[in-house]
Protein backbone atom coordinates (compact mmCIF):
# COMPACT_ATOMS: atom_id res chain seq x y z
CA UNK A 1 0.00 0.00 0.00
CA UNK A 2 2.10 3.42 -1.16
CA UNK A 3 1.54 5.88 0.98
CA UNK A 4 -0.16 9.23 1.23
CA UNK A 5 0.99 11.93 -1.57
CA UNK A 6 2.60 14.21 1.14
CA UNK A 7 4.27 11.43 2.48
CA UNK A 8 7.27 11.23 -0.54
CA UNK A 9 10.13 12.82 -1.50
CA UNK A 10 11.82 13.08 -4.67
CA UNK A 11 16.05 12.58 -5.87
CA UNK A 12 17.14 13.35 -8.41
CA UNK A 13 20.30 13.49 -11.02
CA UNK A 14 18.68 16.04 -13.21
CA UNK A 15 18.19 13.42 -15.70
CA UNK A 16 15.62 11.26 -14.21
CA UNK A 17 13.96 11.01 -10.32
CA UNK A 18 12.92 8.70 -7.74
CA UNK A 19 10.17 8.93 -5.19
CA UNK A 20 11.07 7.88 -1.62
CA UNK A 21 8.19 7.10 0.86
CA UNK A 22 8.47 8.08 4.45
CA UNK A 23 8.02 4.15 5.55
CA UNK A 24 11.79 3.57 3.04
CA UNK A 25 10.22 2.49 -0.43
CA UNK A 26 11.16 3.75 -3.23
CA UNK A 27 7.80 3.16 -4.92
CA UNK A 28 8.69 5.18 -8.30
CA UNK A 29 11.50 5.56 -10.60
CA UNK A 30 11.82 6.02 -14.70
CA UNK A 31 14.79 5.16 -16.01
CA UNK A 32 16.85 6.05 -18.08
CA UNK A 33 14.49 9.58 -18.46
CA UNK A 34 11.58 11.20 -16.28
CA UNK A 35 8.85 9.56 -18.96
CA UNK A 36 10.43 6.40 -19.62
CA UNK A 37 8.78 3.42 -18.85
CA UNK A 38 9.24 2.70 -14.67
CA UNK A 39 10.72 0.27 -13.20
CA UNK A 40 9.01 0.90 -9.37
CA UNK A 41 5.57 1.39 -9.88
CA UNK A 42 3.84 0.84 -6.80
CA UNK A 43 2.57 4.47 -6.10
CA UNK A 44 -0.07 3.02 -8.69
CA UNK A 45 -0.32 -0.20 -7.67
CA UNK A 46 1.05 -2.21 -5.05
CA UNK A 47 4.76 -3.81 -4.12
CA UNK A 48 4.37 -6.28 -6.67
CA UNK A 49 4.18 -3.37 -9.12
CA UNK A 50 8.03 -2.55 -8.08
CA UNK A 51 9.47 -0.89 -5.26
CA UNK A 52 12.83 -1.00 -2.87
CA UNK A 53 12.07 -0.71 0.38
CA UNK A 54 15.21 -0.77 3.14
CA UNK A 55 13.93 0.28 7.04
CA UNK A 56 14.16 -1.46 10.35
CA UNK A 57 12.61 -5.24 10.95
CA UNK A 58 10.87 -3.88 14.15
CA UNK A 59 6.92 -3.21 13.83
CA UNK A 60 6.95 -0.03 14.91
CA UNK A 61 9.60 2.68 14.88
CA UNK A 62 9.73 6.64 14.41
CA UNK A 63 10.77 8.28 11.11
CA UNK A 64 11.81 11.96 10.22
CA UNK A 65 13.63 13.03 7.87
CA UNK A 66 15.11 15.97 5.68
CA UNK A 67 17.16 17.11 3.17
CA UNK A 68 20.77 17.78 3.66
CA UNK A 69 21.26 21.52 3.71
CA UNK A 70 20.38 23.05 0.08
CA UNK A 71 20.22 19.47 -1.85
CA UNK A 72 18.65 16.87 -3.03
CA UNK A 73 20.46 14.62 -1.30
CA UNK A 74 17.78 12.91 1.58
CA UNK A 75 18.16 11.67 5.10
CA UNK A 76 15.72 9.55 7.06
CA UNK A 77 16.46 9.06 10.30
CA UNK A 78 14.53 5.98 11.77
CA UNK A 79 14.04 5.41 15.39
CA UNK A 80 13.23 2.05 16.95
CA UNK A 81 13.24 0.58 20.58
CA UNK A 82 17.00 -0.91 19.87
CA UNK A 83 18.91 2.31 18.18
CA UNK A 84 18.78 4.61 16.02
CA UNK A 85 19.61 4.94 12.12
CA UNK A 86 20.23 6.80 9.22
CA UNK A 87 19.07 5.75 5.07
CA UNK A 88 20.88 8.74 3.12
CA UNK A 89 19.25 8.56 -0.41
CA UNK A 90 20.57 10.22 -3.17
CA UNK A 91 21.17 10.19 -7.42
CA UNK A 92 25.20 11.47 -8.41
CA UNK A 93 24.46 13.98 -11.30
CA UNK A 94 27.53 13.01 -14.02
CA UNK A 95 27.60 9.25 -13.71
CA UNK A 96 27.36 7.56 -17.15
CA UNK A 97 23.69 6.38 -16.54
CA UNK A 98 21.47 7.25 -13.49
CA UNK A 99 22.19 5.12 -10.15
CA UNK A 100 20.97 5.92 -7.15
CA UNK A 101 23.18 5.29 -3.74
CA UNK A 102 21.24 4.33 -0.52
CA UNK A 103 23.73 4.22 2.05
CA UNK A 104 22.71 3.04 5.78
CA UNK A 105 24.45 3.99 8.75
CA UNK A 106 23.81 3.12 12.66
CA UNK A 107 23.84 6.45 14.73
CA UNK A 108 23.08 4.89 17.98
CA UNK A 109 22.73 1.52 19.53
CA UNK A 110 21.96 -1.28 17.08
CA UNK A 111 18.78 -1.46 14.49
CA UNK A 112 17.94 -5.02 12.53
CA UNK A 113 17.60 -3.77 9.24
CA UNK A 114 15.65 -5.41 6.36
CA UNK A 115 15.79 -4.16 2.33
CA UNK A 116 13.42 -5.29 -0.12
CA UNK A 117 14.29 -5.14 -3.99
CA UNK A 118 11.30 -5.31 -6.16
CA UNK A 119 12.20 -4.36 -10.18
CA UNK A 120 9.28 -4.61 -12.30
CA UNK A 121 10.23 -3.36 -15.63
CA UNK A 122 7.46 -1.89 -18.22
CA UNK A 123 5.57 0.18 -15.54
CA UNK A 124 5.39 -2.69 -13.51
CA UNK A 125 4.50 -4.98 -15.76
CA UNK A 126 7.56 -7.36 -16.64
CA UNK A 127 9.37 -9.60 -14.14
CA UNK A 128 13.27 -9.36 -14.88
CA UNK A 129 15.82 -12.26 -15.02
CA UNK A 130 17.94 -11.82 -11.88
CA UNK A 131 21.55 -13.23 -12.41
CA UNK A 132 24.41 -13.42 -9.73
CA UNK A 133 27.62 -11.68 -10.69
CA UNK A 134 29.74 -12.13 -8.11
CA UNK A 135 28.91 -12.60 -4.05
CA UNK A 136 28.21 -8.72 -4.06
CA UNK A 137 26.59 -8.00 -7.74
CA UNK A 138 23.17 -8.73 -9.04
CA UNK A 139 21.98 -8.06 -12.46
CA UNK A 140 17.83 -7.70 -13.90
CA UNK A 141 17.27 -7.69 -17.87
CA UNK A 142 14.30 -7.31 -19.61
CA UNK A 143 14.62 -6.69 -23.26
CA UNK A 144 16.78 -3.64 -23.61
CA UNK A 145 17.10 -2.73 -19.79
CA UNK A 146 19.71 -3.92 -17.24
CA UNK A 147 20.08 -2.74 -13.45
CA UNK A 148 23.16 -3.61 -11.40
CA UNK A 149 22.39 -4.01 -8.08
CA UNK A 150 25.80 -3.81 -5.60
CA UNK A 151 25.48 -4.42 -1.70
CA UNK A 152 27.50 -6.28 1.15
CA UNK A 153 24.45 -7.29 2.29
CA UNK A 154 23.65 -11.18 1.68
CA UNK A 155 20.76 -10.96 -0.90
CA UNK A 156 18.86 -14.22 -1.15
CA UNK A 157 15.70 -14.48 -3.40
CA UNK A 158 12.18 -14.53 -1.73
CA UNK A 159 8.78 -14.91 -3.53
CA UNK A 160 10.49 -13.24 -7.04
CA UNK A 161 12.09 -10.53 -4.85
CA UNK A 162 15.49 -10.44 -3.86
CA UNK A 163 15.66 -9.68 -0.19
CA UNK A 164 17.90 -8.93 3.06
CA UNK A 165 18.19 -8.56 6.82
CA UNK A 166 20.57 -7.41 8.60
CA UNK A 167 21.88 -5.72 11.90
CA UNK A 168 24.00 -2.97 12.44
CA UNK A 169 25.52 -1.22 15.21
CA UNK A 170 26.74 1.79 16.07
CA UNK A 171 29.51 3.26 13.65
CA UNK A 172 28.82 0.54 11.37
CA UNK A 173 27.29 1.44 7.37
CA UNK A 174 25.60 -1.06 4.50
CA UNK A 175 25.50 0.75 1.04
CA UNK A 176 23.80 -0.08 -1.27
CA UNK A 177 24.23 1.26 -5.42
CA UNK A 178 21.85 0.36 -7.76
CA UNK A 179 22.81 1.61 -11.96
CA UNK A 180 20.86 1.40 -15.26
CA UNK A 181 22.54 0.17 -17.85
CA UNK A 182 21.66 -1.68 -21.16
CA UNK A 183 21.60 -4.86 -21.00
CA UNK A 184 23.23 -5.26 -24.50
CA UNK A 185 26.49 -3.80 -23.52
CA UNK A 186 28.87 -4.09 -20.19
CA UNK A 187 27.66 -3.69 -16.86
CA UNK A 188 28.21 0.08 -15.03
CA UNK A 189 31.39 0.26 -13.31
CA UNK A 190 31.22 -0.11 -9.28
CA UNK A 191 30.97 3.15 -7.45
CA UNK A 192 31.84 3.81 -4.03
CA UNK A 193 28.93 5.78 -2.25
CA UNK A 194 30.90 7.88 0.52
CA UNK A 195 33.12 9.31 -2.57
CA UNK A 196 29.94 9.49 -4.54
CA UNK A 197 27.74 10.98 -1.63
CA UNK A 198 30.52 13.67 -1.12
CA UNK A 199 30.52 14.55 -5.04
CA UNK A 200 26.59 15.33 -4.94
CA UNK A 201 26.87 16.93 -2.30
CA UNK A 202 29.72 19.28 -3.84
CA UNK A 203 27.65 19.38 -7.01
CA UNK A 204 24.41 20.85 -5.04
CA UNK A 205 26.94 22.85 -2.91
CA UNK A 206 27.97 24.98 -6.27
CA UNK A 207 24.59 25.40 -7.27
CA UNK A 208 22.89 26.48 -4.55
CA UNK A 209 25.60 29.18 -3.93
CA UNK A 210 24.83 30.63 -7.01
CA UNK A 211 21.59 31.74 -5.62
CA UNK A 212 22.31 34.81 -4.05
CA UNK A 213 18.52 35.31 -2.68
CA UNK A 214 18.32 36.88 1.52
CA UNK A 215 16.06 37.19 3.70
CA UNK A 216 12.97 35.26 5.63
CA UNK A 217 11.94 33.50 2.96
CA UNK A 218 15.19 32.23 1.50
CA UNK A 219 14.80 28.50 2.76
CA UNK A 220 11.47 28.03 0.95
CA UNK A 221 12.76 29.88 -2.59
CA UNK A 222 16.05 27.47 -1.91
CA UNK A 223 13.66 24.67 -1.55
CA UNK A 224 11.28 25.24 -4.66
CA UNK A 225 15.14 26.18 -6.95
CA UNK A 226 16.49 22.93 -5.69
CA UNK A 227 12.97 20.72 -6.68
CA UNK A 228 12.97 22.91 -10.53
CA UNK A 229 16.56 22.04 -10.93
CA UNK A 230 16.02 18.15 -10.42
CA UNK A 231 12.69 18.73 -12.61
CA UNK A 232 15.19 19.77 -15.20
CA UNK A 233 16.84 17.11 -18.05
CA UNK A 234 20.52 17.88 -17.98
CA UNK A 235 21.30 16.76 -21.78
CA UNK A 236 18.84 18.79 -23.44
CA UNK A 237 17.31 21.76 -20.90
CA UNK A 238 13.95 20.15 -20.80
CA UNK A 239 11.57 21.26 -17.88
CA UNK A 240 9.40 18.88 -16.71
CA UNK A 241 6.05 19.65 -14.87
CA UNK A 242 6.59 16.80 -12.15
CA UNK A 243 8.39 13.36 -11.73
CA UNK A 244 5.41 11.25 -11.55
CA UNK A 245 1.95 10.09 -14.02
CA UNK A 246 -1.51 9.55 -13.11
CA UNK A 247 -1.90 10.44 -9.18
CA UNK A 248 -5.47 11.88 -8.99
CA UNK A 249 -7.05 15.53 -8.40
CA UNK A 250 -9.79 13.21 -6.84
CA UNK A 251 -9.30 10.14 -4.78
CA UNK A 252 -11.08 8.07 -6.84
CA UNK A 253 -11.91 10.13 -9.70
CA UNK A 254 -10.63 10.18 -13.65
CA UNK A 255 -8.92 13.34 -13.56
CA UNK A 256 -5.63 11.31 -13.94
CA UNK A 257 -2.71 12.60 -16.25
CA UNK A 258 0.82 12.36 -17.06
CA UNK A 259 2.78 15.45 -16.26
CA UNK A 260 6.25 13.89 -17.14
CA UNK A 261 6.48 16.17 -19.98
CA UNK A 262 7.46 19.78 -20.65
CA UNK A 263 5.12 22.29 -20.74
CA UNK A 264 6.17 25.22 -22.57
CA UNK A 265 3.76 27.36 -20.17
CA UNK A 266 5.36 25.50 -17.52
CA UNK A 267 9.19 25.72 -18.64
CA UNK A 268 8.29 29.44 -19.19
CA UNK A 269 7.08 30.30 -15.59
CA UNK A 270 10.18 27.85 -14.36
CA UNK A 271 13.04 30.03 -16.04
CA UNK A 272 11.15 32.94 -14.84
CA UNK A 273 11.68 31.84 -11.35
CA UNK A 274 15.18 30.65 -12.25
CA UNK A 275 16.10 34.49 -14.16
CA UNK A 276 14.75 36.18 -11.09
CA UNK A 277 16.43 33.75 -8.68
CA UNK A 278 19.80 34.56 -10.73
CA UNK A 279 20.17 31.05 -12.52
CA UNK A 280 21.20 32.11 -16.24
CA UNK A 281 22.61 28.78 -17.00
CA UNK A 282 19.11 27.20 -17.09
CA UNK A 283 17.51 29.60 -19.46
CA UNK A 284 19.94 29.57 -21.73
CA UNK A 285 20.08 25.60 -21.97
CA UNK A 286 16.09 25.91 -22.07
CA UNK A 287 16.24 28.89 -25.32
CA UNK A 288 18.17 26.56 -26.80
CA UNK A 289 15.75 23.46 -26.42
CA UNK A 290 13.08 25.84 -27.47
CA UNK A 291 15.06 26.78 -30.89
CA UNK A 292 15.18 23.17 -31.46
CA UNK A 293 11.81 21.76 -31.12
CA UNK A 294 10.18 25.01 -32.99
CA UNK A 295 12.15 23.44 -36.08
CA UNK A 296 11.72 25.04 -39.13
CA UNK A 297 7.77 25.66 -38.50
CA UNK A 298 6.75 28.06 -35.62
CA UNK A 299 3.01 27.45 -36.77
CA UNK A 300 3.61 24.18 -35.86
CA UNK A 301 4.63 24.61 -32.09
CA UNK A 302 3.00 22.41 -29.77
CA UNK A 303 1.67 22.53 -25.55
CA UNK A 304 4.28 20.23 -24.89
CA UNK A 305 6.81 18.03 -25.58
CA UNK A 306 9.19 14.92 -24.36
CA UNK A 307 12.63 15.97 -22.85
CA UNK A 308 13.98 15.18 -26.09
CA UNK A 309 11.98 17.09 -27.97
CA UNK A 310 9.81 14.84 -29.44
CA UNK A 311 6.14 15.69 -30.57
CA UNK A 312 4.36 12.34 -30.42
CA UNK A 313 3.01 11.54 -26.83
CA UNK A 314 0.13 9.44 -27.69
CA UNK A 315 -2.02 8.53 -24.27
CA UNK A 316 -2.62 4.74 -23.32
CA UNK A 317 -4.41 3.94 -20.41
CA UNK A 318 -2.38 0.68 -18.37
CA UNK A 319 -5.30 -1.94 -17.48
CA UNK A 320 -2.50 -3.84 -15.06
CA UNK A 321 -2.24 -1.04 -12.68
CA UNK A 322 -4.83 -0.22 -10.06
CA UNK A 323 -3.95 3.21 -9.38
CA UNK A 324 -3.12 5.60 -6.85
CA UNK A 325 -6.20 4.53 -3.85
CA UNK A 326 -8.10 2.94 -6.88
CA UNK A 327 -7.90 5.93 -8.93
CA UNK A 328 -8.61 5.02 -12.34
CA UNK A 329 -6.91 5.23 -15.11
CA UNK A 330 -3.75 4.91 -14.91
CA UNK A 331 -2.67 7.15 -18.00
CA UNK A 332 0.67 7.24 -20.09
CA UNK A 333 1.49 9.91 -22.67
CA UNK A 334 -1.26 12.90 -22.94
CA UNK A 335 -3.42 13.22 -25.73
CA UNK A 336 -3.47 17.52 -24.59
CA UNK A 337 -0.26 17.75 -26.55
CA UNK A 338 -2.71 17.91 -29.98
CA UNK A 339 -4.40 20.51 -28.62
CA UNK A 340 -4.65 24.29 -29.63
CA UNK A 341 -3.73 26.68 -26.28
CA UNK A 342 -3.00 30.19 -27.91
CA UNK A 343 -1.53 31.15 -24.25
CA UNK A 344 1.84 29.43 -24.82
CA UNK A 345 2.68 32.14 -27.28
CA UNK A 346 2.45 34.64 -24.90
CA UNK A 347 4.35 32.82 -22.12
CA UNK A 348 7.33 31.75 -24.17
CA UNK A 349 7.33 35.54 -25.51
CA UNK A 350 6.95 36.76 -22.18
CA UNK A 351 9.86 34.36 -20.85
CA UNK A 352 12.50 35.82 -23.67
CA UNK A 353 11.62 39.02 -23.04
CA UNK A 354 12.46 38.87 -19.05
CA UNK A 355 15.70 37.21 -20.89
CA UNK A 356 16.80 39.95 -22.54
CA UNK A 357 16.31 42.31 -20.13
CA UNK A 358 18.22 39.89 -17.46
CA UNK A 359 21.47 39.99 -20.16
CA UNK A 360 21.25 37.49 -21.67
CA UNK A 361 22.03 37.32 -25.58
CA UNK A 362 19.05 35.80 -27.60
CA UNK A 363 19.63 33.04 -30.06
CA UNK A 364 19.65 34.10 -33.71
CA UNK A 365 17.59 32.21 -34.74
CA UNK A 366 15.32 33.21 -31.82
CA UNK A 367 14.86 36.80 -33.56
CA UNK A 368 14.90 35.49 -37.25
CA UNK A 369 11.14 33.05 -36.36
CA UNK A 370 9.73 35.94 -34.53
CA UNK A 371 8.57 37.79 -37.60
CA UNK A 372 6.98 33.93 -38.56
CA UNK A 373 5.69 33.17 -34.93
CA UNK A 374 3.51 36.62 -35.26
CA UNK A 375 2.51 36.67 -38.36
CA UNK A 376 1.19 32.87 -37.32
CA UNK A 377 -0.30 34.44 -34.36
CA UNK A 378 -2.05 37.32 -36.18
CA UNK A 379 -4.09 34.83 -37.93
CA UNK A 380 -4.70 32.56 -34.92
CA UNK A 381 -5.14 34.84 -31.87
CA UNK A 382 -9.41 34.83 -32.18
CA UNK A 383 -9.81 31.35 -32.79
CA UNK A 384 -10.89 29.63 -29.84
CA UNK A 385 -8.72 27.02 -27.73
CA UNK A 386 -8.70 24.53 -25.32
CA UNK A 387 -7.08 27.07 -23.00
CA UNK A 388 -4.30 27.33 -20.15
CA UNK A 389 -6.65 24.17 -18.47
CA UNK A 390 -6.45 21.80 -21.30
CA UNK A 391 -10.03 21.16 -21.28
CA UNK A 392 -11.81 18.11 -23.34
CA UNK A 393 -15.07 19.58 -24.04
CA UNK A 394 -15.80 22.01 -27.09
CA UNK A 395 -13.46 24.58 -27.89
CA UNK A 396 -13.97 28.28 -26.83
CA UNK A 397 -12.58 31.14 -26.48
CA UNK A 398 -11.34 31.33 -23.19
CA UNK A 399 -10.22 35.21 -22.16
CA UNK A 400 -6.98 34.55 -20.46
CA UNK A 401 -6.01 32.64 -23.60
CA UNK A 402 -6.67 35.84 -25.49
CA UNK A 403 -5.00 38.12 -23.01
CA UNK A 404 -1.61 35.99 -23.33
CA UNK A 405 -1.66 36.29 -26.91
CA UNK A 406 -1.71 40.18 -26.25
CA UNK A 407 1.14 39.76 -24.24
CA UNK A 408 2.73 38.12 -27.58
CA UNK A 409 2.08 41.48 -29.48
CA UNK A 410 2.98 43.40 -26.48
CA UNK A 411 6.28 42.58 -25.74
CA UNK A 412 7.04 41.98 -29.68
CA UNK A 413 6.22 45.37 -29.91
CA UNK A 414 8.58 46.96 -27.21
CA UNK A 415 11.51 44.67 -28.17
CA UNK A 416 14.09 47.00 -29.09
CA UNK A 417 15.26 44.30 -32.10
CA UNK A 418 11.90 45.06 -33.87
CA UNK A 419 11.92 47.76 -37.06
CA UNK A 420 9.66 50.81 -36.23
CA UNK A 421 7.28 49.54 -38.76
CA UNK A 422 7.08 46.30 -36.74
CA UNK A 423 6.78 47.63 -33.48
CA UNK A 424 3.65 49.98 -35.18
CA UNK A 425 2.23 46.90 -36.24
CA UNK A 426 2.26 44.62 -33.65
CA UNK A 427 1.18 47.56 -31.30
CA UNK A 428 -1.64 48.12 -33.29
CA UNK A 429 -2.87 44.55 -33.19
CA UNK A 430 -1.91 44.06 -29.01
CA UNK A 431 -4.47 47.10 -29.33
CA UNK A 432 -7.13 45.25 -31.28
CA UNK A 433 -6.89 42.25 -28.75
CA UNK A 434 -7.05 44.61 -25.59
CA UNK A 435 -10.34 46.03 -26.79
CA UNK A 436 -11.84 42.61 -27.84
CA UNK A 437 -11.19 40.97 -24.78
CA UNK A 438 -12.63 44.09 -22.59
CA UNK A 439 -15.53 44.33 -24.73
CA UNK A 440 -16.35 40.23 -24.81
CA UNK A 441 -14.49 39.04 -21.68
CA UNK A 442 -16.60 41.24 -19.03
CA UNK A 443 -19.75 40.29 -17.42
CA UNK A 444 -21.36 43.18 -17.78
CA UNK A 445 -23.67 42.70 -14.21
CA UNK A 446 -20.70 42.18 -12.20
CA UNK A 447 -18.42 43.82 -14.24
CA UNK A 448 -15.68 41.28 -14.15
CA UNK A 449 -14.03 39.22 -15.91
CA UNK A 450 -15.67 35.68 -16.81
CA UNK A 451 -13.85 32.32 -18.56
CA UNK A 452 -14.91 32.98 -21.65
CA UNK A 453 -16.11 34.58 -24.12
CA UNK A 454 -20.33 34.46 -23.61
CA UNK A 455 -20.25 32.90 -20.05
CA UNK A 456 -21.00 33.32 -16.62
CA UNK A 457 -18.02 31.35 -14.71
CA UNK A 458 -15.20 32.84 -13.22
CA UNK A 459 -11.21 31.12 -13.69
CA UNK A 460 -8.40 31.86 -11.62
CA UNK A 461 -6.43 31.87 -14.77
CA UNK A 462 -7.80 35.58 -14.41
CA UNK A 463 -5.56 36.85 -11.74
CA UNK A 464 -2.71 36.60 -14.21
CA UNK A 465 -4.29 39.59 -15.88
CA UNK A 466 -2.66 41.88 -13.78
CA UNK A 467 0.66 40.17 -13.16
CA UNK A 468 1.32 40.08 -17.42
CA UNK A 469 0.42 43.97 -17.64
CA UNK A 470 -3.14 43.57 -19.04
CA UNK A 471 -4.40 46.04 -16.27
CA UNK A 472 -3.30 47.35 -13.40
CA UNK A 473 -4.58 45.93 -10.27
CA UNK A 474 -6.61 49.36 -9.20
CA UNK A 475 -8.60 48.92 -12.39
CA UNK A 476 -11.98 48.48 -11.13
CA UNK A 477 -12.73 45.14 -13.38
CA UNK A 478 -9.55 43.93 -12.07
CA UNK A 479 -10.88 44.65 -8.20
CA UNK A 480 -14.31 42.89 -9.10
CA UNK A 481 -12.27 39.88 -10.34
CA UNK A 482 -10.54 39.64 -7.52
CA UNK A 483 -14.08 40.06 -4.96
CA UNK A 484 -15.95 37.53 -7.29
CA UNK A 485 -13.05 34.75 -7.63
CA UNK A 486 -12.80 35.09 -3.09
CA UNK A 487 -16.35 34.61 -2.64
CA UNK A 488 -17.26 31.50 -5.43
CA UNK A 489 -13.52 29.98 -5.86
CA UNK A 490 -12.72 30.34 -2.84
CA UNK A 491 -12.92 27.46 0.28
CA UNK A 492 -10.79 27.96 3.68
CA UNK A 493 -8.49 30.88 1.92
CA UNK A 494 -7.49 28.42 -0.92
CA UNK A 495 -8.15 28.75 -4.76
CA UNK A 496 -9.87 26.43 -7.15
CA UNK A 497 -9.33 26.57 -11.02
CA UNK A 498 -12.55 27.00 -12.09
CA UNK A 499 -15.78 25.16 -11.21
CA UNK A 500 -15.58 21.51 -12.11
CA UNK A 501 -19.47 20.72 -11.94
CA UNK A 502 -20.16 23.62 -14.88
CA UNK A 503 -19.59 21.38 -17.66
CA UNK A 504 -17.04 23.14 -19.32
CA UNK A 505 -14.24 20.42 -19.48
CA UNK A 506 -16.34 17.57 -20.78
CA UNK A 507 -14.55 15.51 -16.93
CA UNK A 508 -16.73 14.57 -14.04
CA UNK A 509 -16.76 17.25 -11.37
CA UNK A 510 -14.13 17.12 -8.62
CA UNK A 511 -11.00 17.92 -7.74
CA UNK A 512 -8.79 20.07 -5.15
CA UNK A 513 -7.64 23.78 -4.69
CA UNK A 514 -5.06 24.43 -7.16
CA UNK A 515 -1.91 25.69 -5.34
CA UNK A 516 -0.62 28.08 -7.87
CA UNK A 517 -3.87 29.80 -7.98
CA UNK A 518 -3.62 30.62 -4.34
CA UNK A 519 -0.60 32.33 -4.83
CA UNK A 520 -1.40 34.04 -7.86
CA UNK A 521 -4.43 35.32 -5.45
CA UNK A 522 -1.66 36.61 -2.69
CA UNK A 523 0.47 37.82 -5.82
CA UNK A 524 -3.28 40.28 -6.47
CA UNK A 525 -2.70 41.43 -3.16
CA UNK A 526 0.78 42.22 -3.49
CA UNK A 527 -0.58 44.56 -6.41
CA UNK A 528 -3.61 46.14 -4.72
CA UNK A 529 -1.53 47.23 -1.86
CA UNK A 530 -2.81 44.20 0.40
CA UNK A 531 -0.08 43.24 2.40
CA UNK A 532 -1.38 41.77 5.34
CA UNK A 533 -3.67 39.41 3.28
CA UNK A 534 -0.54 38.64 0.58
CA UNK A 535 1.54 37.37 4.18
CA UNK A 536 -1.59 35.86 5.69
CA UNK A 537 -2.27 33.83 2.31
CA UNK A 538 1.82 32.84 1.53
CA UNK A 539 2.14 31.81 5.38
CA UNK A 540 -1.09 29.64 5.05
CA UNK A 541 0.28 27.79 1.74
CA UNK A 542 3.78 27.40 2.95
CA UNK A 543 2.28 25.52 6.01
CA UNK A 544 0.79 22.85 3.47
CA UNK A 545 4.14 21.78 2.09
CA UNK A 546 5.41 18.35 3.21
CA UNK A 547 7.70 18.11 6.18
CA UNK A 548 10.78 18.23 3.78
CA UNK A 549 9.23 21.40 1.67
CA UNK A 550 7.49 19.44 -1.38
CA UNK A 551 4.35 20.45 -3.02
CA UNK A 552 1.89 18.57 -5.14
CA UNK A 553 -0.55 20.14 -7.91
CA UNK A 554 -3.61 20.75 -5.86
CA UNK A 555 -4.87 20.49 -1.82
CA UNK A 556 -7.60 19.34 -0.34
CA UNK A 557 -8.61 21.43 2.36
CA UNK A 558 -11.43 18.88 3.45
CA UNK A 559 -9.52 15.77 3.62
CA UNK A 560 -6.17 18.10 4.56
CA UNK A 561 -3.87 15.86 1.81
CA UNK A 562 -2.22 16.37 -1.25
CA UNK A 563 -3.65 15.71 -4.89
CA UNK A 564 -1.66 15.69 -7.95
CA UNK A 565 1.40 15.03 -9.81
CA UNK A 566 4.36 15.38 -7.57
CA UNK A 567 6.25 17.17 -7.01
CA UNK A 568 4.91 19.72 -8.73
CA UNK A 569 6.68 22.40 -10.80
CA UNK A 570 3.64 24.91 -11.40
CA UNK A 571 3.49 25.06 -7.48
CA UNK A 572 7.01 25.31 -6.48
CA UNK A 573 7.45 28.22 -9.40
CA UNK A 574 4.63 30.31 -7.67
CA UNK A 575 5.81 30.05 -4.53
CA UNK A 576 8.79 31.47 -5.72
CA UNK A 577 7.39 34.39 -7.48
CA UNK A 578 5.22 35.20 -4.73
CA UNK A 579 7.64 35.09 -2.37
CA UNK A 580 10.35 37.61 -4.07
CA UNK A 581 7.33 39.95 -4.65
CA UNK A 582 6.72 39.75 -0.95
CA UNK A 583 10.41 40.85 -0.60
CA UNK A 584 10.28 43.57 -3.34
CA UNK A 585 7.18 44.88 -2.00
CA UNK A 586 8.79 44.65 1.77
CA UNK A 587 12.01 46.78 0.08
CA UNK A 588 9.82 49.66 -1.54
CA UNK A 589 7.77 49.94 1.53
CA UNK A 590 10.93 50.47 3.89
CA UNK A 591 12.71 52.88 1.07
CA UNK A 592 9.25 54.97 1.02
CA UNK A 593 9.73 55.55 5.01
CA UNK A 594 13.20 56.01 4.69
CA UNK A 595 12.50 58.52 2.51
CA UNK A 596 9.17 60.00 4.25
CA UNK A 597 11.53 60.27 6.99
CA UNK A 598 14.18 62.08 5.46
CA UNK A 599 11.58 64.63 4.19
CA UNK A 600 10.12 65.18 8.13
Amino acid sequence: MPGRIEDYAMIGDCRTAAIVCKNGSIDWLCLPRFDSSACFAALLGNKDNGRWLIAPTAKKFKTTRRYRGDSLILETIFVTRTGKVMVVDFMPPGTPDSCIVRHVQCLEGHVDMRTELVIRFDYGATIPWVSRRDRRTLTAVAGPHLLTFRTRAMIHGEDMHSVANFTLRKGEAMPFVLAYGESFKPIPSSIDAVIAMDETELFWRKWSDACKIKGKWRTAIMRSLLTLKGLSYAPTGGIVAAVTTSLPEKIGGTRNWDYRYCWLRDATFTLLAFLNAGHTEEATAWEQWLMRVIAGAPDQLQTMYNVLGEKRLDEVELAHLSGFEASRPVRIGNAAYTQLQLDIYGEVADVLAHARRGGLSLDPRALELRGVFMEHLEKSWSLPDEGIWEIRGDRQHFVHSKVMTWVAFDRAARSPDATGRQRAHWKRIAQKIHKDVCRHGVDRKRRCFVQAYGSTNLDASLLLLPLVGFLPASDPRIKATVREIEKHLTFKGLVARYNTSSGVDGLPPGEGAFLACSFWLADNYILMGQRTKAVRLFGKLQRLANDVGLYAEEYDPREKRMLGNFPQAFSHVALINTALSLMADGEKRKQERRHAHRKS
